[in-house]
């Protein structure tokens, strides 16, 4: 089954020479700072690279932040943090707030940045992979697997990182709390939603089909509750792609639950629940609408047109229509019609 997920910009940064005249001293403490620049060059290069797998990624960030530790850790193994610390300036650019940098002199803040668009990395791949048009059973587990290395880094980064910074991050900024915990909750709702489209394949019960959907439509609508108090020109188009797939998955569940009563010749009850369905499923494509009419980070795109989104449709419509057939062959004139 093919996806459509929504996806923000990946973060900019200044480049860094890592030249320490006078501080550096000897060869071997020369070779490091050099195979820092040439280890971040390449990971930063990668982030572009769509011949880029999460092997390659992760051997990349792997390399450049095992170096950069040498930044935040002392070496002796203590408690305490490296002097070279706050040697170095380090600037980011956010996800929402486009070409607007931040800057601290600070290793940790770059540990964290450049931790996040790895983060994010996982994400867009994971997205490049869901939106083919056949996607097999190996591909789609390696979707979900990256969903969920990408959810926990960035889980990582607001546990362990984020709060050792000196200046808090400021509002509206990637690092805030809000924002993170966002981006964490979207990665388990797109990774659930991978779930589903397994179970549908599978063709397990419509009642735990529908039970993942609710659950679904329950991740993306806390997402976008987490980004409300933002300012609504950063955060109105990604806010709009999580109201418009917990409507989705809201009407997904209706459906499924609605076939459920349907076996169990609940047709009432059935006509019902697809009603609901075709309620929300409306409400989903009103906000597809409003999502591509949006400006704001993200792609320019029709969800209403995408393959994902069509089906849906059809299924609603195929399901009310043979409940409505249902209805008006009951036998038992005990039970009513709708």
């Amino acid at each position: 089954m093919t996806h459509w997920f929504h996806r923000n910009p990946l973060k900019a940064t200044a480049p860094v020479s890592f030249n320490y005249y006078g501080v550096v001293t000897g060869p071997a403490a020369s070779k490091i700072c050099s195979d820092l620049k040439s280890s971040r060059a390449r990971l930063l290069e990668l982030f572009t690279d769509l011949s880029c797998n999460p092997e390659m990624m992760k051997n990349a960030a792997d390399s450049y932040f095992s170096l950069l530790q040498g930044f935040i850790n002392s070496l002796d193994e203590s408690s305490q943090e490296s002097k070279l610390r706050y040697i170095q300036n380090f600037k980011w650019t956010d996800t929402l707030q486009g070409q607007v940098p931040s800057a601290q002199q600070d290793a940790v803040f770059e540990l964290i940045s450049m931790g996040f668009n790895v983060a994010l990395w996982y994400t867009k791949y994971a997205s490049r992979l869901a939106g083919k048009e056949n996607v097999t059973e190996e591909e789609a587990k390696e979707v979900h697997r990256s969903l969920k290395i990408a959810a926990g880094i960035f889980k990582h980064l607001k546990e362990s990182h984020i709060p050792k910074l000196i200046t808090p991050a400021e509002k509206g900024r990637d690092l805030e709390a809000r924002l993170v915990e966002a981006y964490i909750i979207q990665c388990q709702a797109e990774a659930q939603e991978v779930t589903i489209a397994r179970a549908i394949e599978l063709k397990h019960a419509p009642g735990l089909i529908a039970a993942l959907a609710y659950e679904t439509a329950n991740f993306y609508q806390k997402a976008d509750h987490t980004l409300s108090s933002l300012e609504p020109a950063y955060s109105a188009k990604w806010r709009k792609y999580l109201t418009l797939k917990m409507c989705f998955y809201t009407a997904y569940a209706y459906c499924y639950h609605g076939q459920t009563l349907l076996a169990s010749d609940k047709c009432g009850e059935a006509i019902r629940s697809l009603q609901e369905a075709e309620k929300f499923y409306a409400k989903a494509e009103a906000l597809c609408k409003e999502y591509g009419e949006t400006k704001g980070p993200g792609p320019t795109v029709k969800p209403s047109g995408h393959l994902f989104f069509r089906k849906l449709g059809n299924l609603v419509k195929n399901t009310l229509e043979k409940c409505q057939r249902e209805n008006g062959f009951i036998p038992n004139p005990s039970q009513k019609k709708w």
